[in-house]
């Protein structure tokens, strides 16, 4: 799920078998702790039942989808999906559901604080101040598919 005015990832998960049950328990895990949004825009799958409706209606959620053969209504996440392959999965051999599950929070973890976007200025989705100084140092991320740079703290 993704919050459109950030680009934010806002909660990610994966199974073999999707099931409009198990979606409608992914609503009420990415918003129970978090204020829900006014709408969700979505495709016209058929995991999205009755069940995942009224989840969303149970949490005040107003169901958008998107004409049905129009991924283009929806271009903030078919950007994101093709993101996620590119920048991350295209790399990696993933051995199981839950090396997968653990590649994609890392991966999202990385997209949120430190990936910048040009839409958003040259900023990531949780913005952060400007580090003037300090020496830069580098972490890798995803194994070293990906780095972040920061500024030590040093007085």
């Amino acid at each position: 799920m993704l919050g459109h005015g950030r680009r934010r990832i806002l909660h990610i998960e994966t199974t073999r078998h999707p099931t409009a049950l198990w979606t409608a328990g992914q609503i009420v895990q990415a918003f129970g702790r978090n204020p829900a949004p006014l709408y969700l825009v979505r495709d016209n799958d058929g995991l999205y039942g009755a069940a995942f409706r009224q989840a969303l209606r149970a949490i005040g959620v107003r169901d958008r989808p998107t004409e049905p053969g129009s991924p283009w209504q929806n271009g903030h996440v078919e950007r994101l999906i093709v993101t996620i392959r590119r920048e991350c999965l295209d790399h990696q051999i993933i051995l199981n559901a839950a090396h997968l599950r653990c590649v994609l929070r890392a991966y999202a973890e990385y997209y949120n604080r430190d990936r910048t976007h040009l839409a958003l200025g040259k900023d990531s989705p949780r913005s952060k101040p400007i580090e003037a100084k300090g020496r830069i140092i580098s972490r890798r991320v995803l194994a070293g598919l990906h780095r972040r740079y920061f500024r030590s703290r040093e007085k």
